[in-house]
């Protein structure tokens, strides 16, 4: 058990993190860098203090700095939120080595998850479904690759197995193109990640981008909290995210949680994470697992009724879910913009100062962000100042909603990506529903077509 959470994040789920603390008695302490030294919600915490210098490596991403803030304020736990440190299984053990609570699984189960090829391993045992492909990095022969990649069947794509955020891998139309891509693959893995091991599977030519939500205890408990959609996306970068994934069968979808739930149990999972599958054709095949609070957790808030980040915090306390698979409801549909300081047209960074700002309300719609009036959006770390969410009795009404508030927002003084948004509610194929995670990028480009 403890009292008091050391929040070793900013922005917008730091105050998010903040909230939920507040909401259950918890003392709060959150580290800031100096760049977020004016940030308004740290006037909500109990303490604030300043970890380092703006640079990432010199304050959120150095797990000396947070250990020393948590041990200076009395923090008996670390809530990590998502990015930075939130799936470091080297700092879990950190913090757990100092006697202290990580808001998040341990560290056995972040490096088996972090590993895509371990992971899918686990996966395969726990009957959750995955994409056609070998349980194992790929061997050094070339002759042997090459076979693999035949048995697969082309297009296949190259992964490294502790790749993430869209960087790690390269996609092999045909045989003469495996052995270069296998090469350079290795090579940034190595570079990138540390790990030059590589895996191989079968290239998916349009998938959908859906998520299966789970909580877990310490107790051998799990649930799985329905689907997410999150196919609208630019680079791998998720834009407008949604709950739950329309168009598929329910059972399926049931079929599919209840092999995720199972397989937290298998491996000991213990707090919230995400399952992330391409769809095709009516199937689904996992592709990793997030270890951590999504930034997409809010539009699950909102057709379930469940704090999620709450429910990690109880988690983390050594609880006993509360909650049981037959409570869990899905009400409605919920769908979540990400706001980012950034120009809508060439996406590139838009910091500065907010002169203007005006947040939409009314029934069913929510806004979560740090920012404000007189607000500045430093240059050093991701662009997105806020999420808009909205909840609608179904997906058109959903619809509705968000035109609407999106119509309300308003952010002067800096650029953001609110007209991309706009303009992305308006499109047919969207609207209709389903579609792949190539329709934002086939979309962009026809728009910038003469």
């Amino acid at each position: 058990m403890f009292d008091t959470v050391l929040i070793a994040n900013r922005g917008e789920i730091a105050l998010r993190i903040l909230r939920a603390c507040r909401g259950l008695g918890l003392h709060t302490v959150v580290a800031h860098s100096e760049a977020d030294r004016d940030a308004p919600y740290l006037q909500q915490a109990d303490q604030a203090l300043c970890i380092g210098p703006a640079s990432p490596g010199l304050s959120y991403l150095n797990p000396s700095a947070l250990l020393y803030a948590a041990e200076v304020s009395g923090a008996q736990a670390i809530h990590p939120g998502y990015g930075f440190l939130s799936e470091n299984a080297g700092f879990v053990e950190q913090v757990e080595h100092a006697g202290l609570r990580f808001v998040g699984p341990s560290a056995a189960c972040i490096r088996v998850m972090g590993d895509k090829v371990a992971a899918k391993r686990a996966m395969r045992r726990a009957g959750v479904p995955c994409v056609p492909g070998p349980d194992e990095g790929l061997p050094e022969d070339p002759e042997a690759v090459r076979q693999l990649a035949r048995e697969v069947g082309y297009p296949v794509i190259v992964k490294a197995a502790g790749g993430g955020g869209g960087r790690g891998m390269r996609v092999v139309r045909e045989e003469g193109e495996l052995l270069e891509a296998l090469a350079l693959t290795r090579e940034e893995a190595r570079r990138a990640f540390g790990n030059p091991e590589v895996y191989i599977e079968k290239f998916l030519l349009h998938p959908r981008h859906v998520e299966i939500q789970v909580l877990a205890d310490s107790h051998g408990h799990a649930i799985w909290l329905g689907s997410r959609d999150c196919s609208l996306q630019r680079r791998h970068q998720k834009v407008i995210e949604e709950a739950p994934a329309p168009g598929i069968d329910e059972a399926l979808i049931a079929s599919v949680g209840e092999s995720c739930a199972a397989a937290c149990r298998q491996i000991g999972y213990s707090g919230v994470g995400t399952f992330e599958f391409l769809y095709e054709k009516g199937a689904f095949y996992f592709i990793e697992m997030n270890t951590r609070l999504q930034v997409e957790h809010p539009v699950t808030e909102m057709t379930t009724g469940i704090d999620i980040v709450q429910q990690q915090l109880r988690m983390a306390r050594g609880e006993q879910l509360a909650i049981v698979q037959a409570d869990v409801p899905c009400r409605g549909h919920s769908i979540e913009c990400r706001i980012n300081a950034e120009d809508p047209d060439s996406f590139a960074p838009s910091p500065g100062r907010i002169t203007g700002w005006r947040v939409p309300g009314g029934f069913g719609v929510r806004f979560d962000s740090h920012a404000g009036v007189g607000y500045r959006v430093p240059p050093y770390y991701d662009s997105m100042i806020g999420k808009l969410i909205v909840h609608g009795a179904n997906r058109e009404d959903a619809l509705d909603r968000m035109r609407l508030a999106l119509g309300e927002l308003q952010v002067d003084g800096i650029a953001t990506n609110v007209p991309l948004h706009r303009a992305l509610l308006q499109d047919e194929g969207f609207a209709i529903g389903g579609v792949d995670i190539h329709h934002l990028e086939r979309w962009l480009q026809h728009r910038s077509t003469p």
